[in-house]
């Protein structure tokens, strides 16, 4: 009796953990009431709005909310408290948050050719929420408990040193099913077709995603959609079959390719002086007024709390972020409070100063997930009321081979001048007609050089070492 009543009250939670997909109309496993989902939407989104910014452009966000509220009300889920906001970082992604909240970076927009793709893409990640696919990732990553910062390529280096391991941004990183993939692909065809956009830009974008890994492989910031939405080049052959269905009869879906140009026209490209901006291997602040140097051809990340530099092919990191709450009496104590709360155990140290400011060197000891032990060579930085912390991390191993790049990234450190800061300006889009002659090298360079010409042709939906064409209206990037 005992067992059957336990059997029975087994099957009883089961059922009522099932839930009927808004999407399919069939009854799935699901641990999250979508009353659990919308409370998930609203705790996230104020803190991914701190972690990454909004992008300050009311107007584009007002473009971009429109669209995503017209679909998502012919979805299946049109009560849903939906949001839709362009967030302030460079790489190419959009993801969606349980509960209706969906993001589109700043970086993703200038990747774009028309209106169309936009609407597929936000339709795309409609999808995930109205089939559930990001409320069931979701689930399996939080109850996992796994720790996720907002700088998910430098994982391993960023996290004992920042307090950037909330939750909410774990949606960042799940990475979808061919299967989930493929299901928000065709609602996102749908969903833009019912409304008059062309579905073909629902692969015409995957495409563009395609040939931007290969010329490019823009990885910056937070995870891309490449590392978030696999296999874009493969979902293209699979999602003809929907478009042709979806175009059968009818030739009046449009792209509004020129209304779409005009509103990204002076967009930013990369980083945002107001978070600081990479150049090469410089990094400078304009608001903050400092400079730093990291190592040649190491790779450079930045958001608003911590901006981490990685040599190429190897776990060597450096970062550089503010000191929260300081404890201590002095600089020396600062410092040395500062590493023990990371885990840090000091092997030496010393008062110094670096570009005429006080400082505190050390090196230390300590460990961390995913790199194991490892060594750091870090400095703490009095400036202009605030203490910044410049550290190196290391396998110990490799320490020494590493320690004299660690140093000079480290005394490069220095303030800038109003002048120096004023003359700091972002790279943006802007529009150009080609002109007879010009080559995808020739426009890059009128540009400045910002990006290259492959990223320049995949950018206007080309192919790289295609022949532009004369008179075509396209995007170009203007360095600051």
């Amino acid at each position: 009796m005992t067992l059957r009543i336990a059997i029975s009250i087994a099957w009883l939670s089961l059922l009522a953990a099932c839930a009927v997909n808004p999407v399919t109309g069939r009854r799935e496993l699901s641990f999250m009431s979508e009353a659990q989902e919308i409370s998930i939407g609203q705790q996230s989104d104020p803190q991914i709005k701190e972690e990454m910014g909004v992008y300050n452009d009311a107007d584009l966000q007002a473009y971009v909310n429109d669209i995503g509220q017209r679909m998502a009300k012919i979805s299946e889920r049109p009560n849903l408290p939906w949001r839709f906001t362009i967030v302030d970082v460079p790489a190419v992604n959009a993801f969606a948050v349980p509960g209706g909240f969906i993001y589109i970076t700043r970086g993703i927009m200038p990747f774009l050719d028309n209106e169309a793709e936009l609407a597929g893409v936000i339709g795309h990640e409609i999808g995930h929420v109205t089939a559930r696919h990001s409320a069931q990732q979701y689930t399996r990553q939080v109850s996992g408990t796994i720790g996720l910062v907002a700088l998910g390529i430098f994982v391993p280096a960023a996290r004992p040193f920042g307090d950037l391991t909330g939750q909410a941004l774990g949606v960042l990183f799940l990475r979808y099913g061919r299967d989930d993939e493929l299901q928000a692909d065709e609602l996102g065809a749908r969903y833009e077709a019912t409304l008059g956009w062309d579905p073909a830009g629902v692969p015409a974008f995957l495409s563009t995603l395609g040939k931007l890994d290969e010329a490019s492989g823009n990885r910056r910031g937070v995870p891309n959609w490449l590392s978030t939405h696999p296999e874009p080049l493969a979902r293209v052959e699979d999602i003809q079959p929907t478009v042709e269905q979806l175009k059968a009869g009818r030739a009046d879906f449009s792209t509004n390719r020129d209304a779409f140009m005009q509103r990204i026209d002076g967009i930013l490209y990369g980083d945002n002086p107001e978070q600081g901006i990479a150049r090469g291997g410089v990094f400078l602040h304009p608001v903050l007024r400092f400079r730093i140097d990291f190592p040649d051809g190491w790779e450079i990340a930045n958001s608003p709390r911590q901006v981490v530099a990685k040599a190429p092919g190897a776990d060597v990191f450096m970062l550089l972020q503010l000191v929260e709450k300081p404890q201590g009496r002095n600089l020396q104590e600062i410092a040395l409070n500062s590493m023990a709360n990371a885990g840090f155990r000091a092997v030496e140290g010393a008062r110094t100063t670096i570009g005429g400011l006080d400082s505190f060197v050390g090196v230390y000891q300590g460990q961390i997930e995913g790199m194991g032990r490892v060594a750091s060579r870090a400095a703490h930085i009095a400036y202009d009321g605030k203490i910044y912390l410049v550290a190196g991390l290391v396998a110990p191993e490799t320490f020494r081979q590493a320690d004299a790049a660690f140093s000079n990234s480290i005394r490069s450190f220095r303030s800038l001048t109003a002048a120096e800061a004023e003359n700091i300006n972002p790279n943006r889009v802007d529009l150009y007609v080609v002109r007879a002659g010009d080559t995808w090298a020739s426009i890059a360079e009128r540009g400045g050089g910002v990006i290259s010409p492959a990223t320049l042709a995949v950018m206007n939906n080309a192919t790289p070492g295609s022949q532009p064409q004369p008179g075509t209206r396209i995007k170009i990037v203007v360095g600051g």
